[in-house]
């Protein structure tokens, strides 16, 4: 049936009827467009031959339909017919005189992008190939045919270069051939193919094309447009290979600089091709090109002002009066822009250098020093396009220096940013200028690099604003100003405000009030939202609640914003981001000036309430009763308050995660603010609904909620009831919690304080509470023993309770267990546990002088044959001498000299003590008071136990004892750097490690200059050593980068090193029946690689990621499960922040994540194997997916091989998908 109907559209298709033809074709289309249709032999032969010849057709329309019918006809029949087809469309393409060239030449291009397996494509390449050859070589071919079979070639490399291999070398002398050409067409179609065979060449087939390229340029003929075509050749080479093309750089660097400084003034294209060509042998070649990165800086900044038409004078910089006279100056200069090609130059020396700036951000301080005062200088570029670029460089600059110094604190004065606060004069007058033409466009720029500038230099523009104030209103008010520029100048003036002191901008807020408050009337939703968060931060500058004595008057402003807020908040028909900027702004409004709105609130509270009330608009609208509630000037809520607690109380039992969350926060403030007025049966019910949101499975909503039981019952006008409520409905749910292995942070600090504050309400007893919790830490049948995470949980809420409850209570409860201790016939190794752990906690916050013989009695649990037990009390000794030093310290110390057994226990006491002393001023000068010396003696002669838990221990103690006593304890630290045993020596490196810390200490100062001579041990003969040097080079990266400045160029080579698989670290261990290989160097090489992911991020631009990635982060891709896991996420973070030098080497990266994504654990291994190797696909595909986020990667054919790959396979293709939404 279906051959019938084919064969009846065959008929009409040949017909003379052009319309019947037409519609024939197009039935022709939708029959072969059918999934389920199948041609036989006979059939497929009509086919192709009646569509073969409709491509002749002289009416256009039915040639189009032709065309479009092979794409599903090349699917649909044997690989015969579509080589015959590709032959017969080869013949009409090389036909001199044939009419319909165009026609086949969009017909084998459209073959060729429909063939779809490997043998069909075999096929039509090799029946494909050699005609291509002879269109684009063959004597007596004109132009017309090379380009079309340039093109097709193009596109048949592009798709199937990888499958063309035995022809690579053919096409190469080919396409060779044609940079010589006269025809310009020939010559940039051929540089086209060039760069789409490249990618797919064998390394030695590249480097004759690039010696052959290189000869052309070196024989530098008459014609500079045959130069320009073979520079424009070698940038398209190394676009298209990348790092494979950077052993050719000695090569053409050179000639491409002696190109661009001796060209003819008049050869400015020659100038533009080189410096296009040095732009991406910086971005592709990163690693190679470094030695030539100075000489491509001093061309790029001696070209960004090549302008040999326009004379210094004229390019002076002017007043706005005379502005209009230089531009009829202009007009009358003897020269014409259409005949002026340098601006070309000029933008490509732009390119150029933001091409430095992308790849090399360890230059950014040489950057600053030259290219810098440049760019500034060249904000006057007089051509648009250009001056786009400068100033698109501009902020690529700044935009680095933020990436690579976010939370750095500047030491040194060559730092980019104090280098950049020294240019930011400058940058202000430039950009200030620019401000005040007539160019929508420029005005945006310029916008966008102040705002860069606040945002890298928050607190810069204090002394410069005032300038700045009339290009902000004019752009605000002008009648010519688009919406996108009054966006931008909104946003700069939004990121000022909130990042400098309100009194830098009083004398401005007259004249800026009324630009912005206009703005917010403004139709454009874009406009009016980014005006309404402006209005926000003029609130806070006008009248800042916290800042005292500004001595402004805020008065004349309150009403007109007042009223322009109000506007848009009544205003139900506009966009939902409109909405919700005016309730967070009309929030800032009610809480900042609500004593000078007491006659309006009554008016506009409701809105606010009914905002609530909408889906849309409710969160923000919480968010914004928070806001007032929070406000010093205690607002009346009265006519609304009881509305607002009881819809608050209604939000608890919402699906909406961020809802509930906002929502206690907010009635958390409101119970503080107007708990006088809101009342006990409010209470009640918000308890009631608390107890349903106290849980493990969401720690944060936990803290909130017992925060807010904490309020409610700390209130001091809550009723009796309110702690019996608290009883019955939450503290079921808190000794729940309390049993989680998970509670920690602020969920495990609110439950503490929630039992302080539950033990001090009405109806509640302490008795009752404390054997609640003893009880939570006894076993369950169901859930077995307490994990020792909640048995420190408990102890923690043991001694909070004890403490809130008053001496009487706690001396009861000590007396109660240390009763547990001494039982000797107690076998209940949990009780003893958590008893040990009560003490410690409760030692900690209290003097346990009074209990006689205390010490001692813990103590004796050293004895127990239980390792948490004999843990626990080495925790509780050192915890109870914490709360009296002055007794404890000296019994732990001298049972340390007597007790050689029970040294390792005694050690983590001691480890208690002094890293307790670290963190607790108070107490320091009772800790220095006493022997340090005798302390530090006994932990250097532990410096060299064999047990390395005991050096661990001892490292500790020594690191936390430096930031007590610094003075005394580098010099001796470092000292030992040079011991003879290795073990002292990684033990001083650890103590380095745990004395540098987040917080600003008095070490730092005593540290930095001689981190070197810790740090450097990295090159140690001893593995330990370099382990702990590696460790604590992290440690610095990641708490204090600053202390590493300066020493990274010389350590960066050494941690390097130590990524490398080392066979000497390699041993094979006899186990009998087979034989076990053991590397001893992989901890060190997770450690390197670990450190490295910490240094991209507090150190980048001090770092040359380019001479990393190959080879060492190449080779970490292949190499141990704990090694490849931080290489994935060294990857993603490099292909984040240096997407270039990623870029160059992205095929070379594509086998080792292939083989990790592809790799099927063994029919018999066990279910943790099974588990880390998912747990390592899913590392390696969040590395491809942020791979894929790189703009060029298309350029990769093996990574968009890849790519294809993992969506084709339904399981890789779920999990890349899942990671994607992430």
């Amino acid at each position: 049936m279906a051959n019938i109907t084919m064969n009846s559209i065959l008929e009409k298709m040949t017909g003379k009827d052009k319309d019947y033809r037409y519609m024939a074709t197009s039935d022709l289309l939708n029959e072969l467009s059918k999934d389920g249709y199948k041609a036989d032999s006979d059939m497929e032969i009509k086919l192709t031959n009646i569509i073969l010849q409709q491509l002749d057709d002289a009416a256009g329309d039915v040639s189009a339909l032709a065309i479009k019918c092979l794409a599903p006809l090349v699917k649909k029949v044997a690989e015969a017919r579509v080589t015959e087809m590709t032959e017969k469309l080869c013949v009409k393409l090389l036909n001199v005189k044939n009419q319909h060239r165009d026609i086949a030449s969009i017909a084998l291009k459209t073959i060729a992008s429909e063939v779809t397996t490997p043998t069909v494509a075999q096929c039509v390449l090799a029946c494909l190939t050699p005609p291509l050859v002879k269109g684009i070589t063959g004597a007596g071919m004109n132009t017309e045919i090379k380009c079309e079979c340039l093109d097709i070639l193009c596109d048949v490399l592009h798709r199937f270069g990888n499958l063309m291999t035995v022809d690579h070398e053919l096409l190469l002398g080919a396409l060779l051939s044609q940079l010589s050409s006269n025809q310009a067409s020939v010559r940039k179609k051929s540089v086209s193919c060039l760069a789409s065979l490249a990618s797919s060449l064998s390394d030695d087939l590249l480097a004759k094309a690039t010696v052959a390229v290189v000869q052309l340029l070196k024989n530098k003929g008459p014609k500079p447009e045959m130069t320009r075509t073979h520079i424009q050749m070698i940038g398209s080479l190394s676009r298209a290979v990348g790092y494979r093309f950077g052993p050719h750089l000695g090569d053409t660097v050179p000639l491409l600089i002696n190109y661009c400084t001796s060209a003819s003034e008049n050869d400015d294209e020659l100038r533009e091709c080189s410096l296009q060509a040095l732009e991406s042998f910086l971005l592709r070649c990163p690693r190679d090109i470094c030695s030539y990165c100075d000489e491509i800086l001093h061309l790029t900044l001696e070209f960004l002002s090549y302008d040999p038409n326009f004379t210094d004078d004229m390019e002076e910089d002017t007043d706005d009066e005379g502005h209009e006279e230089e531009e009829d100056d202009e007009s009358e200069n003897e020269y014409t822009d259409d005949e002026d090609a340098s601006w070309k130059v000029r933008r490509a020396a732009a390119k150029c250098l933001a091409a430095i700036i992308v790849s090399r951000p360890e230059m950014l301080s040489k950057l600053y020093e030259e290219a810098c005062p440049k760019l500034i200088e060249r904000f006057k570029e007089r051509e648009e396009n250009v001056k786009m670029d400068v100033f698109n460089t501009f902020i690529e600059l700044l935009r680095q220096t933020g990436n690579v110094t976010k939370g750095q604190i500047d030491i040194s004065e060559l730092s980019p940013r104090c280098l950049l606060k020294q240019e930011v004069p400058k940058i202000v007058k430039s950009t200030n200028k620019q401000l005040r033409e007539k160019s929508i466009k420029t005005k945006v720029c310029a916008f966008s690099v102040l705002k860069e500038l606040v945002g890298v230099l928050p607190d810069c523009l204090a002394e410069h604003f005032g300038s700045l104030v009339p290009g902000i209103e004019k752009s605000l008010t002008d009648k010519s100003s688009t919406s996108n520029l009054k966006i931008e100048a909104l946003i700069f003036t939004r990121l000022v405000m909130a990042s400098h002191s309100p009194s830098v901008f009083h004398p401005y807020v007259e004249a800026l009030s009324g630009p912005i408050l206009s703005a917010v009337g403004e139709r454009y939703y874009k406009v009016t939202s980014e005006a309404l968060r402006v209005c926000g931060e003029l609130v806070h500058v006008v009248r800042p609640l916290d800042f005292k004595g500004h001595g402004f008057d805020f008065k004349p402003y309150v009403h007109p914003i007042y009223k322009s807020i109000l506007t848009r908040l009544a205003n139900q028909d506009q966009d939902q981001e409109v909405k919700e900027c005016a309730i967070s702004c009309m929030s800032l409004v009610i809480s900042t000036f609500g004593d000078n709105l007491e006659a309006e609130l009554p008016a506009c509270l409701p809105v606010l309430v009914d905002r609530m009330g909408n889906e849309i608009t409710r969160l923000t609208a919480v968010k914004a009763f928070a806001v007032i509630a929070s406000s010093p000037l205690k607002i009346d809520l009265s006519c609304v308050l009881d509305h607002v607690i009881g819809e608050l109380t209604a939000f608890l039992r919402k699906v909406n995660r961020a809802l509930r969350q906002t929502t206690l926060g907010t009635l958390n403030s409101l119970i503080v603010a107007y708990g006088d007025r809101i009342g006990s049966p409010a209470y009640e019910v918000i308890i009631a609904e608390l107890s349903s949101l106290i849980s493990d499975s969401d720690l944060r909503m936990t803290a909130l909620a017992l925060e807010l039981c904490c309020t409610l019952m700390a209130d001091r006008n809550s009723s009796p009831n309110i702690g019996l409520t608290v009883r019955y409905k939450v503290l079921p749910q808190a000794l729940m919690l309390i049993r989680s292995s998970l509670l920690q942070g602020q969920a495990l600090l609110a439950l503490q304080r929630f039992f302080a504050a539950l033990v001090q309400s009405a109806n509640t007893s302490f008795d009752d509470l404390l054997d609640s919790l003893i009880s939570s830490a006894k076993p369950s049948p169901q859930s077995g023993g307490l994990t020792k995470q909640a048995l420190y949980s408990v102890a923690q809420c043991v001694a909070v309770l004890c403490l809130a409850a008053g001496d009487e209570k706690c001396a009861f409860t000590v007396d109660m267990l240390t009763d547990i201790l001494k039982d000797d016939s107690s076998t209940n190794s949990a009780k003893q546990h958590l008893a040990l752990l009560c003490l410690g906690e409760i030692g900690r916050r209290k003097d346990l002088n009074s209990h006689a013989h205390i010490e001692n009695i813990v103590i004796e649990s050293f004895q127990s044959p239980f390792e948490e037990i004999k843990s626990a009390a080495s925790f509780a000794l050192g915890n109870i001498a914490v709360g009296n030093l002055s007794k404890y310290l000296p019994f732990i110390l001298d049972q340390i000299d007597n007790q050689q057994k029970k040294q390792y226990l005694l050690l983590h006491s001691l480890k208690e003590v002094i890293a307790r002393q670290s963190v607790d001023k108070a107490g320091q000068a009772e800790f220095q008071d006493t022997n340090v010396e005798k302390i530090l003696k006994l932990l250097f002669n532990h410096c060299e136990s064999e047990e390395e838990g005991v050096r661990n221990v001892v490292a500790e103690c020594l690191g936390k004892i430096a930031l007590i006593e610094p003075a005394k304890l580098v010099p001796a630290l470092k000292v030992r750097t040079t011991s003879p045993a290795a073990f002292t020596r990684a033990t001083v490196v650890t103590a380095v490690k745990y004395s540098i810390v987040e917080r600003p200490a008095k070490i730092d100062e005593i540290l930095y200059p001689e981190m070197s001579s810790f740090l450097l041990l990295i090159k140690d003969h001893d593995r330990h050593v370099r382990r702990a040097a590696v460790l604590a080079l992290s440690t610095a990266a990641h708490n204090k980068p600053n202390l590493i400045k300066g020493l990274l160029p010389e350590l960066s080579p050494l941690l390097y090193d130590q990524t490398v698989v080392k066979q000497e670290l390699i041993r094979t261990v006899d186990l009998g029946p087979f034989k076990h290989v053991v590397d001893d160097g992989l901890e060190l090489r997770k450690a390197a690689f670990e450190c490295v992911d910490t240094l991209l991020d507090s150190c980048l631009h001090q770092m040359n990621p380019s001479s990393f990635i190959v080879p060492y982060l190449k080779s970490g891709l292949d190499d141990h499960y704990d090694v490849k896991m931080p290489c994935h996420l060294i990857l993603s973070k490099l292909a984040d922040k240096c997407p270039s030098a990623v870029l160059a080497v992205l095929d070379s990266l594509v086998d080792p994540l292939q083989k990790t994504i592809n790799y099927k654990p063994k029919l018999d291994a066990v279910k943790q194997e099974v588990d880390r190797n998912e747990d390592l696909i899913r590392s390696a595909l969040r590395a491809i997916a942020s791979l894929n986020c790189i703009s060029g990667r298309d350029c990769s054919l093996k990574f968009e091989s890849l790519m294809n790959e993992i969506l084709k396979a339904p399981l890789l293709s779920e999990k890349y998908n899942s990671i994607r939404m992430e």
